[in-house]
């Protein structure tokens, strides 16, 4: 449903009341301060808008994985999006006398429902840094993240190929 870019970016919120909080509560998790040899992007295949609950899903996917398989000081793990597109949704009344109540599509410009990111095809959602060894446990951490987004997605290794294969 909100996958579809559609539409004209609706962004300025100093002119909207009540846009809900961003569930993002991280972006960069781990060892922040160590210069990792590999590096790892999840990117997207589509063009697509992501909510920020699906961004929060794949983050804490990924970092459970990570702390509990490498450790938190052997990774580095950064969320390269932020949800600035706010949504609307008309919501119509159901029920009996749903028709005495609702107006329809009249006036149905929509309350603020959530936040997404508009994301082109090949833009990057998620990166990880981390040492060889960690690397298979990266992989798969990325992998699993893909999972909650609503497009498929893929791997790649932008630095340290060298060091893994």
């Amino acid at each position: 449903m909100y996958r579809q870019v559609k539409g004209q970016a609706y962004t300025r919120r100093k002119y909207m009341g009540g846009v809900p909080n961003n569930r993002i509560s991280q972006y960069d998790m781990g060892n922040l301060n160590t210069d990792f040899p590999v590096v790892l992007t999840l990117r997207v295949k589509n063009h697509v808008q992501v909510r920020h609950t699906a961004l929060e899903a794949g983050r804490i996917a990924a970092n459970r994985l990570l702390s509990k398989e490498v450790g938190s000081t052997n990774y580095h793990l950064k969320v390269n999006v932020y949800p600035h597109i706010v949504l609307r949704e008309n919501k119509l009344a159901t029920g009996a006398g749903a028709d005495r109540v609702s107006s329809g599509m009249r006036n149905a410009f929509g309350k603020n429902v959530g936040t997404a990111a508009r994301m082109k095809s090949d833009q990057t959602i998620m990166t990880i840094y981390c040492n060889p060894q960690g690397f298979k446990s990266a992989k798969i951490a990325l992998w699993k993240a893909s999972m909650k987004y609503p497009t498929p997605c893929y791997v790649s290794i932008e630095k340290g190929k060298e060091l893994v294969i």
